[in-house]
């Protein structure tokens, strides 16, 4: 019976995760196709790109619910097991990231998926498991956004912080340990997503936002380049 449960819960959550918000509102707004724009991504970072700071915003908190949302979800249905809580953002991650509502096909007729990288619905994951994490994990990244300047490492960080965050709690009897595969799994599934940008951090060529990039505009005006 539980597996049936999951597997309900599972398809619901990949079907809530596959809501592309960031298409959605840059399309209101702009009338843009933000997969189009920059990165491509569906994401709250290139919906910001898109279409400004407040659409942006909107769009992580929206891909944020989606994750919050269906550990809820699974939560109301079956209060007692822990590994379907552990799916149902899991879904949402696989779902924003690869949309079923973003299939196209490419240059030689393959079927291909859009979406996001899963930032904001990973954390949106998080806090519906134990919501105390999102003090963790919002300081640290809004520090690496703004000042470090990496959005693909303030999306990475989220897992991260989550795996070993959970870990600690499980250790101390606080957190059931499939809690903290989520944030294993979770890690797995942005690092997937974000492949380009971790060869463009170690090539020295990912693209910069927040403080540094203002300072890099300062000291690189248009006027002054070759």
């Amino acid at each position: 019976m539980h597996i049936g449960v999951g597997i309900v819960i599972g398809a619901i959550s990949y079907f809530l995760g596959s809501i592309p918000f960031g298409l959605i509102l840059v399309k209101l707004k702009t009338g843009q196709d933000v997969r189009k724009i920059q990165s491509g991504r569906t994401g709250g970072t290139n919906a910001m790109r898109a279409a400004g700071l407040s659409i942006g915003v909107a769009t992580a908190l929206l891909d944020l619910f989606k994750g919050t949302c269906s550990v809820w979800l699974a939560k109301w249905v079956v209060p007692d097991i822990f590994w379907i809580h552990t799916l149902a953002p899991v879904m949402v991650i696989i779902g924003h990231n690869y949309s079923v509502f973003l299939i196209d096909r490419d240059e030689n007729g393959k079927l291909q998926f859009h979406g996001g990288a899963g930032g904001a619905s990973s954390a949106g994951g998080s806090m519906g498991l134990w919501t105390p994490i999102m003090l963790f994990i919002l300081p640290v990244a809004l520090f690496i956004l703004y000042f470090v300047g990496y959005a693909s490492l303030a999306t990475l960080s989220a897992p991260i912080i989550t795996t070993v965050v959970f870990f600690v709690l499980a250790w101390m009897g606080i957190l059931p340990w499939s809690y903290v595969f989520y944030g294993i799994f979770a890690g797995f599934l942005l690092a997937w997503a974000l492949r380009p940008n971790i060869r463009r951090l170690l090539n020295g060529s990912e693209r910069l936002i927040g403080l540094r990039a203002k300072r890099r505009e300062k000291s690189n005006p248009p006027g002054n380049q070759d």
